[in-house]
């Protein structure tokens, strides 16, 4: 019996499972799987132990949860805005009612801390109210200037692309695993969605709520499994694909997407950088580079793993920083009041150790931290600030996804932005001064899709109006904003041509359907036409 093969948690009296077995029995209900099939659980990186027995769906229970969404994509697309609407409002306050059990579900499978498991809350509460009460404004047909003046007349309409298949990571169990899918709902689309394994409770419990708001039975299926197995098989058959995780997979994602001329939209990886110039207020960047670094354990794509600090003020922003740090509380309980929680699983933690071990082995210095904590949780590790990496060091530009930063001194802006862009990632980076006009013309010049001036990360996240994503290694395509939705529709674009067409017309020449036309463009260009 391993963890991804124990039986019934009801036959099986040797472990206690986080969730009641027959809670998990109900959610499991959702799965679309055979009922004899294999079953899987994860252990809790709070405890070590299993958090509910699920069953895994194959590349045939995949496909059967494609035709099923189809077959309720067409109702739902027709059903009005405002319903829709009613539906992720209703959903918006469920979510912030059931967020004790939320919480505590978040914890369980994810390791961080509450106040951290929150931002899920509230980012997903946000996304719901947000598309319910603007999609239909970015997706209603608009009249555009046609090719000619009054006689030609153009619209343009959004149709829904059909089923829309999500791909999500365990570490945003709750909000990677719903608010990708919400707009494409509100689209008109149906969802199949894999969760990974790590956060299948979570995004169960979600999808529950979602149909107790309201949304109908068959629009949102979930599947189960490994993701070379049903992701790769949602991959295969969706009308597009929305991923979330590593820059590899997303890799062979886009592959496979793009050999079938399915559209795709991705958030990979990302090597984070905050900047701390001359003039920061240091109590504040301290606080905020904390947060930045360590929130969810650095098990953020958005999080921080760079530090980047101008030499006028390093002598006194880095002692700080690393008391600060060196001060934090670890813990895995259920419960508000403490830090940083724990890393996911013993693969995280090796990674973490292995690019430890090797900085240290190559010069690098620790400041504070550098242990692995099984006092605390199973796989609990200190916060950690280097100083003195290099290249040759493999945390220099390799995602960590851990509670590990390396300092680097900066002698001017010029150098910290040079810093900020040598990396294959862009994702996400942060700018610390007491002027924010210089903090923009900063931000501009760092080739991240998202940059905070005074935050870590969570002003640009949190700001729905506006797209997120990542450049370069970091990703393709943007969420949140109109870009979030729009990207979830095929454009259509329509014309209706009155008194004559766009060629020579009423005996006109060739010759002077050419002369005429010319006049009328130099028309159109003298009064200041599009």
């Amino acid at each position: 019996m391993t963890s991804e093969t124990i039986a019934d948690p009801e036959l099986d009296p040797t472990a206690t499972y986080a969730v009641d077995p027959s809670r998990a029995r109900r959610l499991a209900g959702r799965v679309v799987a055979s009922p004899t099939a294999e079953t899987f659980t994860k252990t809790s990186p709070m405890t070590g132990g299993p958090i509910a027995a699920l069953p895994l769906s194959t590349k045939q229970d995949v496909a059967r949860a494609m035709d099923a969404a189809r077959a309720a994509q067409g109702r739902w697309a027709a059903t009005p805005f405002a319903e829709r609407a009613r539906i992720l409002l209703r959903f918006h306050d469920l979510v912030l009612d059931k967020q004790v059990d939320l919480l505590d579900l978040i914890q369980l499978e994810s390791g961080k801390t509450r106040v951290q498991a929150f931002e899920e809350v509230a980012d997903t509460a946000m996304a719901a109210r947000y598309y319910a009460r603007t999609a239909q404004a970015h997706l209603r047909p608009r009249s555009v200037q046609g090719a000619l003046p009054v006689i030609t007349q153009t619209r343009v309409l959004h149709h829904p692309k059909g089923v829309v298949g999500v791909v999500s990571p365990w570490n945003y169990p709750l909000s990677l695993s719903i608010t990708d899918a919400l707009p494409a709902l509100m689209a008109g689309n149906a969802v199949v969605l894999r969760p990974d394994q790590q956060g299948s409770v979570t995004a169960l419990a979600a999808v529950e709520l979602l149909v107790r708001a309201g949304l109908p039975e068959g629009v949102f299926q979930v599947v189960l499994g490994r993701g070379s197995e049903a992701g790769q098989a949602i991959v295969d058959s969706a009308d597009y694909v929305c991923y979330t995780g590593s820059t590899a997979t997303g890799r062979k994602v886009a592959q496979s997407a793009a050999a079938r001329l399915v559209s795709f939209s991705m958030e990979l990886g990302g090597k984070n950088s905050v900047y701390i110039a001359d003039d920061a207020d240091v109590d504040k960047a301290v606080e905020g580079a904390v947060r930045a670094c360590f929130s969810s354990a650095g098990q953020l794509c958005i999080s921080t793993e760079r530090v980047i600090v101008h030499e006028g003020i390093a002598g006194e922003f880095v002692p700080r920083f690393v008391a600060a740090v060196k001060a934090m509380t670890l813990s895995t309980a259920l419960e508000y009041g403490h830090d940083m929680g724990s890393l996911v699983d013993q693969g995280q933690l090796e990674t973490v150790t292995a690019h430890l071990e090797d900085a240290v082995a190559k010069g690098a210095t620790v400041l504070t931290g550098g242990k692995h904590r099984p006092d605390v949780g199973p796989y609990v590790f200190e916060p950690t600030v280097l100083e003195g990496v290099t290249a040759a060091m493999g945390c220099r530009d390799e995602e960590t996804f851990g509670p590990l930063v390396s300092i680097y001194r900066v002698a001017d802006d010029e150098a910290a932005i040079a810093l900020a862009n040598d990396t294959e990632y862009g994702l996400n980076s942060s700018v610390w001064t007491s002027d924010v006009a210089r903090g923009r013309r900063i931000a501009e010049r760092i080739r991240t899709g998202t940059v905070n001036i005074n935050e870590g990360y969570a002003a640009t996240w949190a700001s729905m109006g506006a797209p997120m994503g990542g450049m370069k290694d970091s990703g393709m395509g943007r969420r949140h904003g109109a870009e979030g939705i729009l990207k979830y529709t095929e454009a259509q674009t329509i014309s209706a041509q009155y008194v004559m067409p766009i060629a020579p017309a009423f005996g006109m020449s060739h010759a002077a359907y050419g002369k005429v036309m010319t006049v009328g463009l130099r028309a159109m260009k003298m009064l200041g036409m599009k």
